[in-house]
């Protein structure tokens, strides 16, 4: 398979990733409960949205490579490498599992995204795997930020 092909397909696989992340998001957000309920559903929306932006434009980067994105639910959960919502909705789970997706999401980028991209020479992509490192970099550390006490 051509470089230009296994990049389409990180991308598809990234595109999936993130649509499993985003599905988390509503669960999460819909389900939120306790004491901190108020603001677990208002972060949740908001990282949701930040969310949707980068989700669009990965689908959008897939097309500029004259590559098909995903488009079913069925594709993005055999594609994806992270596993559906498995907490029980305990705001230290919810957290604990979207920062262990979010890093893996940043460590495929990192480690296959990016020299996959230098491979195929194309500086593009690169900036714009860059980009999308940086904002779930940001993401990661507002949820860290995120007190409850």
């Amino acid at each position: 398979m051509e470089t230009q092909q296994r990049l389409i397909l990180f991308l598809n696989r990234l595109l999936s990733n993130y649509f499993v992340v985003h599905t988390k998001w509503y669960r999460y957000q819909w389900f939120a409960k306790g004491p901190h309920v108020i603001l677990l559903k208002k972060t949740f929306r908001q990282f949701q949205e930040a969310w949707e932006k980068d989700l669009q434009l990965i689908a959008e980067h897939i097309l500029y490579l004259n590559g098909k994105p995903f488009a079913t639910m069925v594709k993005f959960i055999k594609e994806s490498s992270l596993e559906e919502a498995q907490a029980d909705d305990l705001e230290s789970e919810m957290f604990e599992q979207i920062e262990r997706d979010l890093r893996a999401i940043v460590h495929d980028i990192e480690k296959e995204g990016i020299p996959l991209a230098k491979e195929a020479e194309d500086l593009f992509t690169i900036f714009f795997l860059l980009q999308i490192q940086s904002n779930i970099r940001r993401i990661l550390n507002e949820c860290r930020d995120i007190s409850f006490d």
